[in-house]
């Protein structure tokens, strides 16, 4: 059952998160191209792996295979040996099997669809709707650990699925808090914010411009 945030806190919500965004974004290679090649091989590389670890060895990759062509005709153990250092061997194969897909299905272009580009080998929902928003402009809000977490604490929400980031309350409560417009942007803001202050561990809650209003840290308060 979908849940109804309170619009006037929602809107405060928001407000919040954009204006922490404006001074506290990362930096990374992927972040500076809507290419949809670029994006899709960005998010292959930092499923279940540390962008920070990600960032030379997207660059090197890029620099070697430019086009979906290029990898395409790249030896197996070539691409292995420059991914070795991220681990999870099967991400190689993976990425070449959507690669085969993407030129005897899409003529060689990224599906620009959520529902295509989950057909993919190795392509799940938050891949597919990052790759939507990011390298097309679409109005796709993502659900990681890092968003559900910053959902459940300051809405209040509760989810009993295990993997959070697969729980359709929560996928729903993503979709009501993100905006109209620029969604890749306000993507970015939450897992930065995530990453960086609603942490899973030792949270910076005394920072956090969200305190005011968080039900985690209200009842925090109470319990003190």
């Amino acid at each position: 059952m979908m849940q109804h945030l309170d619009e006037g806190k929602l809107k405060w919500f928001r407000r919040q998160i954009k204006t922490w965004a404006q001074q506290h974004l990362r930096n990374f290679p992927w972040r500076h191209t809507t290419d949809p090649y670029g994006i899709f091989v960005a998010e292959l590389m930092l499923q279940k792996t540390n962008a920070a670890l990600v960032a030379p060895i997207y660059q090197a990759f890029m620099e070697k295979y430019p086009t979906l062509d290029a990898l395409a005709a790249a030896p197996v153990a070539e691409i292995s040996s420059i991914l070795q250092p991220l681990g999870l061997g099967f991400r190689v194969e993976r990425l070449r099997e959507s690669v085969r897909m993407i030129e005897s299905k899409y003529g060689g272009n990224i599906p620009k669809t959520e529902a295509q580009l989950l057909e993919l080998p190795g392509v799940g929902i938050y891949t597919a709707r990052a790759i939507c928003a990011n390298a097309f402009g679409q109005p796709k809000a993502v659900l990681d650990t890092n968003v559900a977490r910053i959902l459940e604490r300051f809405f209040g929400l509760s989810a009993s699925d295990r993997v959070k980031a697969r729980s359709k309350p929560l996928q729903q409560a993503a979709d009501q808090v993100a905006p109209d417009t620029n969604v890749a942007a306000w993507n970015l803001a939450l897992l930065d914010f995530g990453a960086a202050v609603c942490t899973a561990r030792n949270p910076r809650c005394t920072e956090c411009p969200l305190q005011q209003k968080c039900q985690k840290a209200a009842f925090d308060e109470k319990i003190i």
